[in-house]
Parts: C-alpha cells; sequence; structure tokens
C-alpha cells in the first residue's frame, strides 16, 4: 500500500490518560496515522481519521522535536505527581518509518534520562528489538506488550495483510524476555486461532493479556461493527468466533497452560 508521509510540529504530546486508559496519568504518541492499517482498528472510527480523507493505512505524520517537547512536559507532568504512559493508544510507535525517523527511539532515549514511573509500549512491530539497550535501562519501570492476536498467518493475512508476520512477532518476545525486558503477549481483538496457540505463547512469555472487540473497542463492540468486521469472518465461515462469548474459547486453551494469575482479559492487561 502506498504510503503518504507528513512532517508536522505538534506543541504538545503528553495527553490525559482517559476512558479505558483511565489507569495511566499520560498517553503517548509518537506518530498520527498508521502504515498497517488493519481492518478492525478502532481508529478508522475516530475523528483523526475521519477528517482526513485519506484512506486509514495509507497515511502517516511524523512528529517533529517530539523529544524536545517530551523532555519538558514528563519534567513538568512529574512534579504534579506519578506519572505512568502508554504509547500509543491511537498508532503503533514502531511503524515502519520509526526505521528511519527514530522519534520512537528519540522518546525512550528522554524517559532512560528521566524516568517516568512507569511505561507501557504497545506493538505489533519486531522493531521494538532495535531498542533493547534503551527497554533494559528502564529496568521493571517498562513493559513491552506485543500483539499477537493469532497463531494463524492465513488469518492474520485475511484482517491485517500489512501488518507484520506472526513467527516473527512471536521471535521478537522471546528475544525480549531472554534480554530481560518483561513483556507480555496480547492477543487484541482476539482472532480465531489453533489450539496450539498457547504453547506458542508459553514458550515465549509467562504473561498474555485476552482482549476482544466487546470488551475492548471502549463501545461494546458498536465501533466495530461499524466497520463491518462481521462479514470478514463470514468469509471464512468463522461466525462463531464473532461473539462476546468466543473469548472463552481462547482463554480456556490458555489455563490449559498458564496459570490463572499470568493470565489478564481485557482492561487489566493493560493497567500499571
Amino acid at each position: 500500500m502506498k504510503q503518504e508521509y507528513m512532517y508536522k510540529y505538534p506543541k504538545t504530546l503528553l495527553n490525559k490518560g482517559t476512558g479505558f486508559l483511565a489507569g495511566y496519568s499520560h498517553s503517548l504518541n509518537p506518530y498520527t496515522g498508521c502504515s498497517f492499517g488493519c481492518s478492525y482498528c478502532y481508529v478508522r472510527q475516530m475523528p483523526v481519521s475521519i477528517f482526513r480523507n485519506a484512506q486509514w493505512g495509507t497515511w502517516v505524520d511524523i512528529k517533529q522535536d517530539a523529544a524536545a517537547i517530551v523532555r519538558k512536559e514528563l519534567r513538568r507532568a512529574k512534579a504534579k505527581g506519578p506519572v505512568t504512559i502508554f504509547m500509543s493508544s491511537s498508532t503503533d510507535p514502531y511503524q515502519p518509518i520509526e526505521h528511519k525517523e527514530q522519534i520512537t527511539r528519540s522518546l525512550l532515549e528522554v524517559m532512560v534520562s528521566d524516568p517516568p514511573d512507569f511505561l507501557f509500549v504497545q506493538t505489533r512491530s519486531p522493531l521494538v528489538r532495535r531498542d533493547i539497550d534503551l527497554l533494559l535501562r528502564l529496568g521493571d519501570k517498562v513493559r513491552v506488550s506485543m500483539t499477537v492476536e493469532t497463531d494463524r498467518e492465513e488469518i492474520r493475512k485475511h484482517f491485517s495483510p500489512e501488518a507484520p508476520p506472526i513467527p516473527a512477532r512471536l521471535k521478537t518476545l522471546q528475544l525480549l524476555a531472554e534480554a530481560g525486558v518483561p513483556v507480555q503477549a496480547t492477543i487484541a481483538p482476539m482472532l480465531p486461532s489453533s489450539e496450539a496457540f498457547p504453547q506458542l505463547l508459553h514458550a515465549a512469555v509467562n504473561r498474555v493479556c485476552l482482549d476482544d472487540y466487546f470488551m475492548g473497542d471502549g463501545s461494546g463492540g458498536k465501533r466495530t461493527r461499524n466497520l463491518g468486521i462481521q462479514a470478514l469472518y463470514k468469509q471464512l465461515g468463522l461466525e462463531e468466533w464473532y461473539h462476546p462469548s468466543a473469548y472463552r474459547i481462547v482463554y480456556d486453551r490458555l489455563r490449559q497452560v498458564f496459570s490463572e494469575d499470568q493470565i489478564y482479559v481485557s482492561q487489566k492487561g493493560f493497567e500499571p
């Protein structure tokens, strides 16, 4: 998919944590837009996407001087109380363009020199492995949450053809964990998977978060329904996976491999 990149000069980057992220003092998005353009992404329904006049997944805005802005904002925020940051809430902080631009890396450098109380890094990109050196310096003040919605590549290609392959994500989780970075696998949104999925995850992590459209899109599944996601399940003849109780299929399978205190459901798995 052809990408359009624009440089933006924001005045602020740390936003107040609200709604699903109310457990955090702030959210932080190094980019606006997302090259992965997943079919089920709730951001498609948000003003940032609706008023863009360009298809979601075809554009990314690169936030210039991000490190300098966050350095200042972080100092100010810390003077007022504990600072917990969710990165990112409406984009992936490891966009393909991050290879070149290194906005996210520059933000991690700021946080290494002036650590927040906690940083949660949400991504589906293997590029996060590049920053193991910085993540290790944050110690137990960071957790990397890698989205792994399924173990079936044909399912991943059906719902999010532009997203990184599942094997590369599992390998990245393993590398991070072996290096000593706190990690979790996040099955969100849960897509149809095989019975062997929990074993694959168990080889890499000891903490899993499970979420679906109905618990996790902030509207009880309405936002996702408006995207016409059900049709994608129909095409595969897998409608039974698109249901508020379907998460139990995966939860019960996870319980055969993970202990109850290693499995987090929906919002709890994203909290600081």
